[in-house]
């Protein structure tokens, strides 16, 4: 009897394409927040996306240093899943 591999195959693509969906969303939130803290801290008065956020300077700081640290953390787990899934 033979056997295929192609069911296993298409398996481990479609979960490498979800790594890779991870990683570039980490990524994105990563730079969102980076450059929206930056931006805050040059001028306070310019929110950008937190605008909507009440409790003023620092709440909105504190939102764009969390969406930044969401990023990193979804960046971090699609590139070790990603490189797990290429090792085998």
């Amino acid at each position: 009897m033979v056997r295929s591999n192609h069911n296993v195959d298409a398996a481990r693509e479609g979960e490498s394409v979800g790594n890779v969906f991870t990683l570039i969303g980490g990524m994105v939130l990563l730079v969102l927040g980076i450059q929206g803290a930056i931006r805050l801290l040059v001028d306070h008065d310019n929110a950008g996306l937190m605008s909507w956020l009440p409790g003023g300077f620092a709440a909105r700081l504190l939102g764009y240093l969390l969406i930044a640290t969401v990023g990193v953390v979804l960046a971090r787990s699609g590139k070790r899943r990603s490189d797990r899934s290429e090792a085998d």
